[in-house]
């Protein structure tokens, strides 16, 4: 019985879910360096992903795994004016930004193409996200975040 649910614990975690360490500080504060978050690997394939997700993917150019917030979606435009982010020209509250230390930044319009993402870091200064490598292929994305801990 033990060996059974050795398992099935096993399967779970290698299929489905997977608690993965948080090597960068570009997601602070939401998630800080070195906290632990547990990674859904099956639902978004089935429910599809959302604008404010965190999501692990596949950085293009390193394949490094990586966390980042969903910010567009497929057929959306994308743009930052003056530290405010605008989906189809509307603003995006985004509580966890801290707009004072990113002032004066701009970006886009950007169109997100079909079968892609825009991905960015909450901590906007410091995050290398798809400002420099464009929206993200959405096979490259390998979960959805459910929770974590040291938030």
């Amino acid at each position: 019985m033990v060996l059974a649910v050795l398992v099935a614990v096993l399967l779970v975690r290698a299929v489905a879910l997977t608690p993965t360490t948080v090597v960068s500080g570009s997601m602070e504060p939401t998630v800080a360096q070195g906290a632990t978050v547990l990674v859904d690997r099956v639902s978004l394939r089935v429910t599809g992903l959302r604008h404010g997700d965190l999501v692990t993917f596949s950085e293009p150019g390193t394949g490094d795994p990586t966390l980042k917030r969903v910010v567009g979606l497929p057929g959306d435009v994308v743009a930052i004016e003056d530290a405010v982010t605008l989906v189809d020209d509307e603003p995006v509250a985004e509580p966890y930004v801290d707009r004072d230390t990113i002032d004066g930044l701009y970006y886009g319009p950007v169109g997100v193409p079909a079968g892609h993402v825009l991905l960015l870091g909450d901590h906007r200064e410091g995050s290398i996200d798809s400002r420099d490598y464009g929206p993200v292929p959405l096979e490259d994305v390998t979960g959805r975040v459910l929770f974590g801990w040291s938030w």
